[in-house]
């Protein structure tokens, strides 16, 4: 390897019942590369630093701007997007090489693909929009003062890209297959119904906070508490607070936390109340 030259060290795999493999590449240094764009230089010569010519790597690229969430991997043991993990730097701190691996809590697909279909399906579960009547002209909608703007603001800020379930501590990879024989309908049913048993995490659960704070969006607030309480809900937060470390938005995910736990404890109070 030559000075102007990097090893990129890649873990691989095929398919998912299959095991995976380490491969390294050598890559000419460019100033202002990116994790992505190293990987579209290794797309255009897939050959290993051996000289064995293999498949292109696997991965998952939208914006290149941060913001669709979709190129989250762990990049030199830290999870954080590919897009905005600028090679330099890497270098900077760790001069030997660059390594990449998959989200190890979410399914992989192959190579540094995975499987997030779980982070969408707690979104569906906490009920996180708003919901409308129609598309037609509903005229001005209720006031927010400036106050709820710039406290809810940077909550809408969240891409789903995963970065806050993969370092949190609770929340466990689940892997639901399909069995012999299985109709498509009655395997999603089953796994949402496994996916629903288990810790939502801090995405969806912040996500439910900025819907229960819309004017709009409280009506439906009762449900979503109740949802928030289920079983994998707040109460298997333990408060780590590696969410909020690694967030790559900078989202005030325990202070989050905080006004889902209060909005909770009012909630069964209420019920208890009510009867």
């Amino acid at each position: 390897m030559s000075p102007t030259s990097f090893a990129v060290r890649i873990e691989r795999q095929n398919h998912p019942s299959q095991p995976p493999y380490w491969q390294t590449f050598l890559l000419d240094h460019e100033p202002g590369l990116n994790v992505t764009s190293l990987l579209q230089r290794i797309a255009a010569n897939p050959t290993t630093a051996d000289g064995v010519r293999v498949a292109p790597i696997a991965y998952d690229s939208g914006c290149l701007e941060e913001v669709c969430g979709s190129c989250t991997m762990r990049i030199n043991g830290k999870v954080r997007q590919a897009c905005s993990a600028l090679v330099d730097q890497l270098l900077t701190e760790n001069p030997t090489g660059i390594e990449l691996r998959p989200m190890s809590k979410f399914p992989v697909v192959r190579d540094l693909c995975v499987d997030r279909y779980r982070v969408f399906r707690a979104l569906e579960k906490l009920q996180c929009w708003v919901p409308v009547d129609g598309y037609y002209d509903l005229g001005a909608g209720p006031r927010q003062s400036p106050a709820q703007q710039e406290q809810n603001y940077p909550l809408s800020q969240c891409m789903s890209c995963g970065c806050c379930l993969e370092a949190c501590p609770q929340y466990q990879e689940v892997t639901v297959y399909r069995l012999d024989g299985e109709s498509a309908e009655a395997y999603e049913e089953r796994r949402d119904a496994e996916l629903d048993r288990h810790f939502i995490g801090a995405a969806a659960m912040s996500q439910a906070v900025l819907m229960n704070a819309n004017p709009t969006g409280q009506s439906h607030a009762p449900q979503r508490v109740e949802a928030m309480i289920a079983p994998g809900g707040i109460q298997n937060c333990g408060n780590a607070g590696n969410c909020q470390a690694v967030c790559p938005k900078e989202i005030p995910l325990m202070h989050s936390w905080g006004r889902a736990n209060r909005a909770a404890t009012l909630h069964s109070i209420k019920k208890l109340f009510d009867g």
